[in-house]
């Protein structure tokens, strides 16, 4: 979404605005404590361009956007990986195979697979020499795959019936933990933008977010489809402690001010008490 305000405006604008937002993300990174890892992982995968299927990353605004995000999510797997010996761990929705490169860098021990339900995805994934399969996320407790940690970065808000989802990965995987992160917004919205917008587009389901809701009800949702949450932290797109706190407004309007994420373990308590699944 700032990606398109950039693109409308005056070049000598533009560069002003993604240079103030560029020094947004570094110094949020700095104060949230990711600058260690956001370097780290550049060195494991220089190259983030073809992230996703449907933007290049290639401004260094985006590449700094996607680069501390990525931090974020990779510091989540960091709090639970060295509890397993020889990890299993599953990337719902990949579209890169980035998280396993990362992942497969940093540890010598664990075994990864991609899932996506977009087939330039999958074979992009497996031209990486990663393993990948081309499924809807919804049907993967079909496959029968034993799971030690299963990944969802900025998937569930794509997704026509995240409860069902996430309800049946509790039921039929003998998963330990499951990541997930999400965009964080103090208020729950339907999002369907290019409804809103009347863009008259046809969209797919990487790019079209449907539920954009707050941690406290997606604290809801995975504990009546499931889960009990382990741990939760808020990623800011903005520091809290410099000048550039100035741009929470900005990032609220035109983006998100930062990304949620949670590391939950099965726990059926309350999903039982619902008897109409």
């Amino acid at each position: 979404m700032i990606r398109s305000l950039f693109q409308n405006i005056k070049p000598f604008v533009r560069r002003f605005l993604q240079s103030v937002y560029i020094n947004s993300l570094k110094t949020a990174a700095r104060e949230q404590g990711l600058n260690a890892l956001v370097s780290k992982l550049e060195l494991l995968v220089p190259d983030v361009t073809y992230q996703y299927s449907t933007v290049k990353i290639d401004t260094h605004y985006l590449k700094t956007k996607v680069r501390n995000l990525h931090a974020f999510q990779i510091s989540l797997v960091n709090e639970v990986i060295n509890e397993f010996e020889n990890p299993v761990i599953v990337d719902i929705g990949d579209s890169a195979g980035t998280h396993l490169q990362y992942l497969t860098g940093l540890y010598s021990n664990i075994k990864c697979l991609s899932v996506n339900l977009d087939k330039e995805a999958v074979e992009r994934i497996k031209a990486k020499g990663l393993n990948a399969i081309h499924a809807r996320a919804e049907d993967l407790d079909r496959y029968n795959i034993n799971v030690d940690i299963f990944l969802s970065f900025q998937v569930l808000e794509h997704m026509m019936n995240p409860c069902l989802f996430l309800h049946k990965l509790s039921e039929k995987t003998n998963t330990k933990y499951f990541i997930v992160t999400v965009p964080y917004v103090r208020k729950s919205r339907v999002g369907l933008h290019h409804i809103r917008k009347s863009t008259n587009e046809t969209v797919k389901a990487e790019n079209t977010h449907i539920f954009e809701l707050s941690p406290e009800d997606w604290k809801l949702i995975v504990r009546h489809a499931g889960w009990e949450i382990v741990s939760e932290k808020i990623y800011l797109q903005y520091p809290k402690k410099s000048i550039y706190m100035t741009t929470k407004f900005l990032w609220t309007k035109f983006d998100f001010e930062g990304f949620y994420g949670l590391i939950l373990k099965r726990d059926n308590s309350w999903s039982l008490k619902y008897s109409d699944w």
